[in-house]
Protein backbone atom coordinates (compact mmCIF):
# COMPACT_ATOMS: atom_id res chain seq x y z
CA UNK A 1 0.00 0.00 0.00
CA UNK A 2 3.10 2.38 0.90
CA UNK A 3 4.77 1.76 -2.54
CA UNK A 4 2.64 4.01 -4.98
CA UNK A 5 3.34 7.12 -3.37
CA UNK A 6 6.91 6.43 -2.58
CA UNK A 7 7.59 5.66 -6.29
CA UNK A 8 5.27 8.41 -7.93
CA UNK A 9 7.77 10.84 -5.26
CA UNK A 10 10.81 9.02 -6.74
CA UNK A 11 9.34 9.62 -10.40
CA UNK A 12 8.68 13.25 -9.60
CA UNK A 13 12.06 13.63 -7.77
CA UNK A 14 13.71 12.32 -11.01
CA UNK A 15 12.24 14.17 -13.13
CA UNK A 16 12.73 17.75 -11.33
CA UNK A 17 16.41 16.34 -11.39
CA UNK A 18 16.08 16.27 -14.95
CA UNK A 19 15.14 19.67 -15.58
CA UNK A 20 17.56 20.93 -12.95
CA UNK A 21 20.82 19.26 -14.81
CA UNK A 22 19.51 20.41 -17.85
CA UNK A 23 19.39 24.25 -16.15
CA UNK A 24 22.20 24.02 -13.69
CA UNK A 25 25.80 25.31 -14.29
CA UNK A 26 27.74 26.58 -11.22
CA UNK A 27 30.91 27.98 -12.31
CA UNK A 28 32.21 29.24 -15.47
CA UNK A 29 35.18 27.46 -17.28
CA UNK A 30 37.91 28.82 -20.04
CA UNK A 31 37.33 26.74 -23.36
CA UNK A 32 38.07 23.26 -23.12
CA UNK A 33 37.75 23.14 -19.66
CA UNK A 34 35.70 22.48 -16.57
CA UNK A 35 34.59 22.75 -12.98
CA UNK A 36 33.16 19.97 -12.17
CA UNK A 37 30.95 19.90 -9.05
CA UNK A 38 31.18 16.71 -6.59
CA UNK A 39 30.11 15.67 -3.12
CA UNK A 40 32.83 13.18 -1.93
CA UNK A 41 30.61 12.25 1.28
CA UNK A 42 27.40 10.89 1.92
CA UNK A 43 25.43 8.32 3.56
CA UNK A 44 22.40 5.97 2.88
CA UNK A 45 20.54 3.68 5.16
CA UNK A 46 23.28 1.16 4.28
CA UNK A 47 25.34 2.83 7.25
CA UNK A 48 23.95 5.59 9.12
CA UNK A 49 21.73 7.51 6.69
CA UNK A 50 18.25 7.82 6.79
CA UNK A 51 17.73 7.69 3.01
CA UNK A 52 17.71 4.57 -0.15
CA UNK A 53 20.70 5.58 -2.54
CA UNK A 54 18.15 5.67 -5.07
CA UNK A 55 17.51 9.22 -3.17
CA UNK A 56 21.06 9.92 -3.08
CA UNK A 57 21.13 9.91 -6.93
CA UNK A 58 17.79 11.52 -7.26
CA UNK A 59 18.98 14.12 -5.23
CA UNK A 60 22.12 14.89 -7.56
CA UNK A 61 20.46 14.99 -10.37
CA UNK A 62 18.06 17.57 -9.36
CA UNK A 63 20.78 19.39 -7.28
CA UNK A 64 22.85 19.42 -11.25
CA UNK A 65 25.72 17.38 -9.62
CA UNK A 66 28.57 16.04 -11.66
CA UNK A 67 29.84 13.14 -9.41
CA UNK A 68 29.17 11.82 -6.05
CA UNK A 69 30.55 9.21 -3.96
CA UNK A 70 28.83 6.91 -2.45
CA UNK A 71 30.81 6.57 1.29
CA UNK A 72 29.27 4.58 3.71
CA UNK A 73 30.81 3.84 7.15
CA UNK A 74 32.49 0.86 7.21
CA UNK A 75 32.18 -0.21 10.47
CA UNK A 76 29.73 1.43 11.80
CA UNK A 77 26.33 -0.08 10.89
CA UNK A 78 23.21 0.98 12.62
CA UNK A 79 20.48 -0.98 10.76
CA UNK A 80 21.94 -4.14 10.40
CA UNK A 81 19.22 -5.69 11.85
CA UNK A 82 16.81 -4.17 9.50
CA UNK A 83 19.59 -4.09 6.67
CA UNK A 84 21.66 -7.09 6.75
CA UNK A 85 24.16 -6.54 3.54
CA UNK A 86 27.78 -8.23 4.04
CA UNK A 87 28.88 -6.84 0.08
CA UNK A 88 30.13 -3.37 1.62
CA UNK A 89 29.74 -2.70 -1.85
CA UNK A 90 25.79 -2.55 -1.53
CA UNK A 91 25.60 0.79 -1.54
CA UNK A 92 27.68 2.34 -4.62
CA UNK A 93 25.81 -0.92 -6.02
CA UNK A 94 22.34 0.49 -6.15
CA UNK A 95 23.27 3.81 -7.10
CA UNK A 96 25.12 3.03 -9.56
CA UNK A 97 22.43 0.72 -11.42
CA UNK A 98 20.64 4.02 -11.88
CA UNK A 99 22.62 5.90 -14.13
CA UNK A 100 21.42 5.52 -16.92
CA UNK A 101 24.14 5.90 -20.52
CA UNK A 102 25.10 9.57 -21.59
CA UNK A 103 23.83 10.49 -18.15
CA UNK A 104 25.49 14.36 -16.66
CA UNK A 105 25.95 12.31 -13.05
CA UNK A 106 28.70 9.94 -12.08
CA UNK A 107 28.96 7.29 -9.22
CA UNK A 108 31.88 5.85 -8.15
CA UNK A 109 32.58 3.64 -5.38
CA UNK A 110 33.76 4.75 -1.66
CA UNK A 111 33.79 3.94 1.96
CA UNK A 112 34.47 5.91 5.46
CA UNK A 113 37.32 3.76 7.67
CA UNK A 114 35.65 4.71 11.00
CA UNK A 115 37.95 5.11 13.95
CA UNK A 116 38.24 7.01 17.01
CA UNK A 117 40.96 9.28 17.07
CA UNK A 118 43.85 9.04 16.08
CA UNK A 119 42.95 8.55 12.83
CA UNK A 120 39.48 9.73 13.15
CA UNK A 121 37.20 9.22 10.21
CA UNK A 122 39.16 8.90 7.05
CA UNK A 123 37.35 8.63 3.27
CA UNK A 124 38.78 6.59 0.68
CA UNK A 125 37.36 7.13 -3.13
CA UNK A 126 37.81 5.50 -6.35
CA UNK A 127 38.00 2.37 -4.69
CA UNK A 128 37.48 -1.08 -6.66
CA UNK A 129 36.10 -2.82 -3.46
CA UNK A 130 35.15 -2.10 0.06
CA UNK A 131 35.19 -5.42 1.32
CA UNK A 132 39.30 -5.08 1.06
CA UNK A 133 39.01 -2.25 3.86
CA UNK A 134 37.80 -3.68 6.56
CA UNK A 135 40.11 -4.95 9.15
CA UNK A 136 40.69 -4.56 13.01
CA UNK A 137 43.26 -2.15 12.97
CA UNK A 138 43.42 1.44 11.61
CA UNK A 139 46.42 1.43 9.57
CA UNK A 140 45.60 -1.56 7.06
CA UNK A 141 42.33 -0.43 5.78
CA UNK A 142 43.92 3.01 4.52
CA UNK A 143 46.95 0.99 2.93
CA UNK A 144 44.11 -1.65 1.29
CA UNK A 145 42.66 1.63 -0.32
CA UNK A 146 45.99 2.84 -1.36
CA UNK A 147 46.62 -0.43 -3.66
CA UNK A 148 43.79 0.18 -4.58
CA UNK A 149 44.46 2.92 -5.95
CA UNK A 150 42.30 5.18 -4.16
CA UNK A 151 42.64 9.31 -3.19
CA UNK A 152 42.30 8.99 0.67
CA UNK A 153 41.15 12.27 2.81
CA UNK A 154 40.67 12.96 6.34
CA UNK A 155 37.03 13.93 7.36
CA UNK A 156 36.08 16.82 9.73
CA UNK A 157 39.22 17.05 11.72
CA UNK A 158 37.46 19.74 13.76
CA UNK A 159 34.65 17.53 14.34
CA UNK A 160 33.59 18.41 18.12
CA UNK A 161 33.28 14.84 18.98
CA UNK A 162 36.90 14.59 18.37
CA UNK A 163 38.17 17.47 19.06
CA UNK A 164 36.63 19.40 22.35
CA UNK A 165 38.04 22.96 20.82
CA UNK A 166 36.90 22.31 17.51
CA UNK A 167 40.36 22.91 16.38
CA UNK A 168 41.55 20.35 13.75
CA UNK A 169 45.57 19.73 14.52
CA UNK A 170 47.78 16.40 13.22
CA UNK A 171 48.47 13.68 15.21
CA UNK A 172 51.54 11.65 14.46
CA UNK A 173 49.58 9.27 12.66
CA UNK A 174 48.30 11.42 10.81
CA UNK A 175 51.75 12.58 9.82
CA UNK A 176 52.70 9.20 9.37
CA UNK A 177 50.05 8.74 6.88
CA UNK A 178 51.18 11.90 4.63
CA UNK A 179 54.51 11.68 5.15
CA UNK A 180 53.85 7.89 3.23
CA UNK A 181 51.78 9.28 0.66
CA UNK A 182 48.36 7.74 2.26
CA UNK A 183 46.46 10.66 3.07
CA UNK A 184 46.34 13.09 0.17
CA UNK A 185 43.33 15.00 1.28
CA UNK A 186 41.32 17.11 4.10
CA UNK A 187 37.57 18.33 4.37
CA UNK A 188 37.97 22.01 5.29
CA UNK A 189 34.22 21.80 5.19
CA UNK A 190 31.79 19.35 6.87
CA UNK A 191 28.77 19.66 6.18
CA UNK A 192 27.69 22.91 8.51
CA UNK A 193 31.50 23.83 9.55
CA UNK A 194 34.39 25.58 7.80
CA UNK A 195 37.62 24.74 9.61
CA UNK A 196 40.63 28.11 8.96
CA UNK A 197 42.86 25.26 10.92
CA UNK A 198 42.21 22.37 8.74
CA UNK A 199 42.96 25.02 6.00
CA UNK A 200 46.08 25.92 7.20
CA UNK A 201 47.11 22.58 7.36
CA UNK A 202 46.03 21.26 3.76
CA UNK A 203 48.48 24.93 2.23
CA UNK A 204 51.24 23.82 4.93
CA UNK A 205 51.17 19.93 4.08
CA UNK A 206 50.35 20.47 0.54
CA UNK A 207 46.97 18.23 0.98
CA UNK A 208 44.07 18.63 -1.67
CA UNK A 209 41.23 21.36 -0.05
CA UNK A 210 37.70 19.77 0.27
CA UNK A 211 34.67 20.56 0.97
CA UNK A 212 31.92 17.90 1.69
CA UNK A 213 28.07 17.83 2.44
CA UNK A 214 28.47 14.37 4.69
CA UNK A 215 24.45 14.15 4.34
CA UNK A 216 22.77 11.95 6.22
CA UNK A 217 19.05 12.90 6.05
CA UNK A 218 17.41 15.21 2.96
CA UNK A 219 19.84 17.53 1.15
CA UNK A 220 16.74 19.97 1.49
CA UNK A 221 16.04 19.88 4.61
CA UNK A 222 19.51 20.58 5.23
CA UNK A 223 20.49 23.08 2.96
CA UNK A 224 17.36 24.96 2.36
CA UNK A 225 17.51 24.14 -1.78
CA UNK A 226 13.96 25.38 -1.97
CA UNK A 227 15.00 28.67 -0.81
CA UNK A 228 18.27 29.15 -2.78
CA UNK A 229 20.64 26.65 -0.49
CA UNK A 230 22.90 24.34 -1.79
CA UNK A 231 24.96 21.82 0.03
CA UNK A 232 28.95 21.97 0.32
CA UNK A 233 30.95 20.93 -3.10
CA UNK A 234 34.16 20.44 -4.09
CA UNK A 235 34.90 21.79 -8.01
CA UNK A 236 37.97 20.46 -9.63
CA UNK A 237 39.26 21.77 -12.82
CA UNK A 238 39.54 19.28 -15.65
CA UNK A 239 40.18 19.24 -19.13
CA UNK A 240 37.23 16.38 -20.03
CA UNK A 241 34.61 15.35 -17.81
CA UNK A 242 35.69 11.63 -17.24
CA UNK A 243 35.85 9.89 -13.49
CA UNK A 244 39.38 9.92 -14.21
CA UNK A 245 40.12 13.56 -15.00
CA UNK A 246 38.44 13.91 -11.39
CA UNK A 247 40.83 11.63 -9.74
CA UNK A 248 43.88 12.97 -11.33
CA UNK A 249 42.63 16.61 -10.64
CA UNK A 250 41.91 15.48 -6.97
CA UNK A 251 45.54 13.89 -6.88
CA UNK A 252 46.92 16.94 -8.26
CA UNK A 253 44.68 19.43 -5.50
CA UNK A 254 43.24 21.19 -8.19
CA UNK A 255 40.23 22.12 -6.62
CA UNK A 256 37.81 24.68 -4.98
CA UNK A 257 35.16 24.42 -2.18
CA UNK A 258 31.63 26.09 -2.42
CA UNK A 259 30.29 26.71 1.17
CA UNK A 260 27.64 28.96 2.17
CA UNK A 261 28.65 32.47 -0.06
CA UNK A 262 32.57 31.52 0.72
CA UNK A 263 34.84 30.09 -2.13
CA UNK A 264 37.96 28.67 -0.07
CA UNK A 265 40.84 27.30 -1.98
CA UNK A 266 44.49 27.52 -3.55
CA UNK A 267 45.09 31.02 -4.31
CA UNK A 268 46.07 30.39 -7.98
CA UNK A 269 42.74 28.45 -8.51
CA UNK A 270 40.67 31.22 -6.70
CA UNK A 271 42.11 34.05 -9.07
CA UNK A 272 41.58 31.08 -11.80
CA UNK A 273 37.61 30.96 -11.22
CA UNK A 274 37.30 34.60 -10.55
CA UNK A 275 38.87 35.19 -14.10
CA UNK A 276 36.77 32.71 -15.86
CA UNK A 277 33.60 33.96 -14.41
CA UNK A 278 33.50 38.23 -13.61
CA UNK A 279 34.01 39.90 -17.13
CA UNK A 280 34.55 43.94 -17.52
CA UNK A 281 32.74 45.02 -20.90
CA UNK A 282 34.82 48.18 -23.13
CA UNK A 283 34.11 51.04 -21.17
CA UNK A 284 32.92 54.20 -22.63
CA UNK A 285 32.51 57.74 -21.92
CA UNK A 286 29.40 59.82 -22.49
CA UNK A 287 30.87 62.69 -24.80
CA UNK A 288 30.71 65.58 -22.13
CA UNK A 289 31.40 63.98 -19.03
CA UNK A 290 34.53 62.38 -17.56
CA UNK A 291 32.73 59.46 -16.11
CA UNK A 292 33.59 55.95 -17.23
CA UNK A 293 30.67 53.46 -17.43
CA UNK A 294 31.37 49.31 -17.49
CA UNK A 295 29.20 46.84 -17.68
CA UNK A 296 30.40 44.28 -15.19
CA UNK A 297 28.98 40.44 -15.24
CA UNK A 298 29.09 37.79 -13.07
CA UNK A 299 28.55 34.07 -14.34
CA UNK A 300 28.90 32.06 -11.75
CA UNK A 301 25.58 30.89 -9.57
CA UNK A 302 27.84 32.58 -6.42
CA UNK A 303 27.29 36.31 -5.37
CA UNK A 304 30.68 37.88 -5.22
CA UNK A 305 31.27 40.81 -2.26
CA UNK A 306 33.78 42.95 -4.10
CA UNK A 307 35.60 45.59 -2.17
CA UNK A 308 37.26 47.93 -4.45
CA UNK A 309 40.70 49.06 -3.09
CA UNK A 310 42.19 51.56 -5.92
CA UNK A 311 42.75 55.55 -6.30
CA UNK A 312 39.36 55.76 -8.02
CA UNK A 313 35.87 56.36 -6.51
CA UNK A 314 32.11 55.68 -7.79
CA UNK A 315 29.75 57.95 -8.88
CA UNK A 316 26.81 55.62 -7.74
CA UNK A 317 27.56 53.15 -5.34
CA UNK A 318 30.74 52.72 -2.63
CA UNK A 319 34.03 50.93 -2.99
CA UNK A 320 32.19 47.88 -1.01
CA UNK A 321 28.78 46.26 -2.78
CA UNK A 322 27.62 43.07 -4.31
CA UNK A 323 27.96 41.39 -7.43
CA UNK A 324 24.75 39.71 -7.72
CA UNK A 325 24.93 35.62 -9.35
CA UNK A 326 24.54 35.17 -13.06
CA UNK A 327 23.82 38.97 -13.38
CA UNK A 328 25.02 41.90 -14.67
CA UNK A 329 25.75 45.43 -12.44
CA UNK A 330 26.89 48.94 -14.18
CA UNK A 331 30.07 50.45 -12.49
CA UNK A 332 30.32 54.60 -13.42
CA UNK A 333 33.89 55.35 -12.18
CA UNK A 334 35.34 58.84 -11.76
CA UNK A 335 38.51 58.80 -13.75
CA UNK A 336 38.94 62.90 -13.93
CA UNK A 337 40.36 62.02 -17.77
CA UNK A 338 38.89 60.46 -20.42
CA UNK A 339 40.89 56.86 -20.59
CA UNK A 340 41.64 54.14 -22.66
CA UNK A 341 41.89 51.26 -20.22
CA UNK A 342 42.51 51.74 -16.83
CA UNK A 343 43.33 48.95 -13.86
CA UNK A 344 40.47 48.13 -11.01
CA UNK A 345 42.06 45.91 -8.09
CA UNK A 346 39.36 44.10 -5.43
CA UNK A 347 39.50 42.59 -2.40
CA UNK A 348 37.23 39.70 -2.70
CA UNK A 349 36.21 39.58 0.48
CA UNK A 350 34.16 35.88 -0.25
CA UNK A 351 36.99 34.51 -1.68
CA UNK A 352 39.24 32.64 0.94
CA UNK A 353 42.70 31.86 0.21
CA UNK A 354 43.78 31.08 3.79
CA UNK A 355 43.20 31.87 7.41
CA UNK A 356 41.73 35.19 7.46
CA UNK A 357 42.90 36.06 3.78
CA UNK A 358 40.49 37.39 0.92
CA UNK A 359 41.88 37.31 -2.97
CA UNK A 360 43.18 40.32 -4.25
CA UNK A 361 42.64 40.71 -7.66
CA UNK A 362 43.07 43.23 -10.74
CA UNK A 363 41.09 43.62 -13.33
CA UNK A 364 41.88 45.06 -16.45
CA UNK A 365 39.18 47.50 -17.94
CA UNK A 366 40.11 48.09 -21.98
Amino acid sequence: MRSTPIFFFSLLFLFNGFLATAQNSFFNAAEGQYWLSTDLHIHTVFSDGAVWPSIRVEEARREGLDLIAMTEHLEYQPHEEDIPHPDRNRSYILASDMIQEGEKLQVINGSEITREMPPGHINAVFIKDANALLHKDSLTGIQQANKQGAFVFWNHPNWDAHRKDGIARLEPFHKFLIQNKLLHGIEVVNETTFSEEALALALEHKLTILGTSDIHGLTDWAHNLSKGGHRPMTFVSVRDKSAEAVKEALFNRQTVVWFNDLIIGQEALIAKLIQENIDFDTPSYAEDLNLMKVKVTNKSSLSFQMEYTGEYSFHQRSSVFTLPAKASIELIIKTKTKEKSIELPFRILNAVIGPKRFLDNTFLVK
